[in-house]
This record gives C-alpha cells, structure tokens and sequence, in this order.
C-alpha cells in the first residue's frame, strides 16, 4: 500500500432533514486495498458511498477521493473512478456492446469493448438486447461499465444482493481479479461471507456510525464471545466433577450430560486439558467441534442486531 490514502474520510456526516443517515465517521483507504463497509440495510453505508462517488453532496466533515475533494471537483473525479450501483437500469432495447461503447465515449480514455466483454463473458452476448439478459448476466454487464474508463478505484455498492449463490460466486470471483490487479475496491455489502472472503479490511456500520474496523481476523479475535469448543462424549458427566480448565470463560452441560460446550480464549489449549480429563475418566469421545467467531458473532455483540439478507 502507498503512503498516501486514496480515500480519507473525517468526520463525515449526511442528513437528509432531520434524519441523520451518517453521523460523522473516520476511515481511510490504501492503494490495492479491498475495504468493505459491512452493515444492514439503512445503516448508512450506500450514502457514505454516494458521498464518495460525487453523487451526493455532504451535510458536513472532509472527504479526499484520489486527491479530489468528491463535492468540489465532481467531474474531474468520476472521470478517474468506477462505479457499480446497487442497480443498474439500461434502456431495453440497448445491445450490449453498443452500451459499453456509450459508456465508454463519456470518459478521457477507454478500454476497448471486446476486450471486456471476452473478460465479462459477454462477448456472445454483445449484439443482444438488455431486456433479454439474465440477472447475473445484468449484474456482469454493469461491472463492464464500471471498468470501461480502466479505473484503479472501483466502488460497488451491493454488487451480488439478490444474486443466486453461483452467480454470486462468479462476480466474487470477479472481484478477486481486480484486487489481484492493484486496484482499490470500496464494497458494500450484508453477506458476512462476502466481507470475510473478499476484504483486507471492514469497517463495521450501524446506524450511521463506524462501531468497529480492523481485518475481519482482528475484528474476530476482539470479539468477546471467543471460541467455542463442543463436545459429543459417550456417557454421561456430572456437572459438579467439571473441573475450571484453562482460558475456559464459559462451561454448559446438555441435559442428557453428554453435550459438553466450553467457551474459551485460548481453545486449543482448553481442548487439550479437556482430552486429558476425559480420557483420564475412562471417558470416550463421540464428537467434537471447535469453532471461532465470525463477523456474524462480532456484528452482533456490537450492535445487538443480526444481518438481514
């Protein structure tokens, strides 16, 4: 990453009225960083964009993008940038290539629309209409027009919601592409797996304001729900012969005595002392399960909420 931040954001605020959609947040970007804004829907995250991409002005704090000030030098800044919507309508009886060549003509350089769509899996697509595409092929189409100007600083707002998974699997793979060109990625999105597979960085939003960020590993180490270790074992236990293993934050014992499930810090090393006691006991293990916290468990102990789809 550059020195300089292709993005810095301090306190930035949006009203619309009395309602209050951002409430002064501080972010910065770096260059071939892939940063996602991940929160529900409502919490702010498609202004803060809009802001960023020139397309709403700002009720108050600084936004640079690329060195531009997003408000003040608008057109020279959409001139540099790519942006993917959270929906993109066409006219319908537009062909697909004759869209790109369009989009293409209202920037200071292009790239070349077969170039493109071979790229997008387009091509044999090129002289159809665009209401006859497939979402997926829609949604292929609009990422096209979004890198026609060869940005290095894409935005895409939602850019898989209301995909089928393998459709969506393809655009994450798309993405990846880009990031593995050096290009700088602002995403937004909902879908927990999408933010862990895809970002660097996340900055968690809720109701307008930035509540954590960091890599989804550190943001999944800080969560205080820890990992779980569960355990399946052959007979029953008492819950009163339970010793307080190491790092153990937490102990629960299914009713049957069977289900034994340990909270902990440290979980490798809770698992071992829990192997030796169980095996000292002449106690057998059926199953046994370890899992970390995802972003889902950090969303959610930071804001009480779960993430809607």
């Amino acid at each position: 990453m550059d020195n300089e931040p292709v993005i810095a954001v301090r306190s930035l605020q949006k009203s619309y009225g009395k309602v209050e959609a951002v409430k002064g947040i501080d972010f910065q970007v770096g260059s071939g960083e892939v940063f996602g804004l991940l929160g529900p829907n409502g919490a702010g995250k498609t202004s803060t964009i809009e802001i960023l991409e020139g397309l709403r002005p700002r009720t108050g704090g600084d936004a640079s993008v690329l060195g531009f000030d997003p408000d003040r030098q608008k057109e020279r800044l959409k001139d540099r940038i790519g942006v993917c919507l959270q929906a993109t309508n066409l006219p319908a009886k537009i062909r697909v290539q004759e869209a790109l060549e369009l989009f293409g003509s209202f920037y200071s350089r292009s790239l070349g629309a077969e170039q493109l769509l071979k790229r997008l899996q387009l091509w044999e697509k090129r002289a159809a209409y665009y209401e006859t595409l497939s979402g997926g092929q829609k949604q292929r189409l609009a990422l096209a027009l979004a890198l026609v100007n060869d940005p290095q600083l894409l935005f895409l707002d939602e850019p898989t919601t209301g995909l089928d998974p393998q459709i969506r699997l393809e655009i994450h793979g798309l993405i990846e592409e880009m990031k593995a060109e050096k290009r700088t990625v602002v995403l937004t999105t909902h879908y927990i797996e999408e933010a862990e597979r895809l970002c660097d960085r996340v900055a968690i939003i809720d109701e307008g304001k930035i509540v954590a960020m960091g890599t989804p590993r550190e943001l999944q180490q800080r969560s205080q729900n820890r990992s779980r270790i569960e355990i399946l074992c052959s007979k029953p236990l008492s819950a009163d012969a339970l010793p307080q293993w190491p790092d153990a934050l937490e102990t629960q014992l299914g009713e049957d005595g069977r289900a034994l499930t340990v909270y902990s810090s440290h979980p490798a090393r809770t698992l071992v002392e829990m192997v030796k006691w169980l095996d000292q006991g002449g106690v057998e293990l059926v199953d046994v399960h370890l899992k970390r916290p995802t972003l889902e468990d950090v969303f959610v102990e930071l804001t009480g909420k779960k993430l809607r789809d």
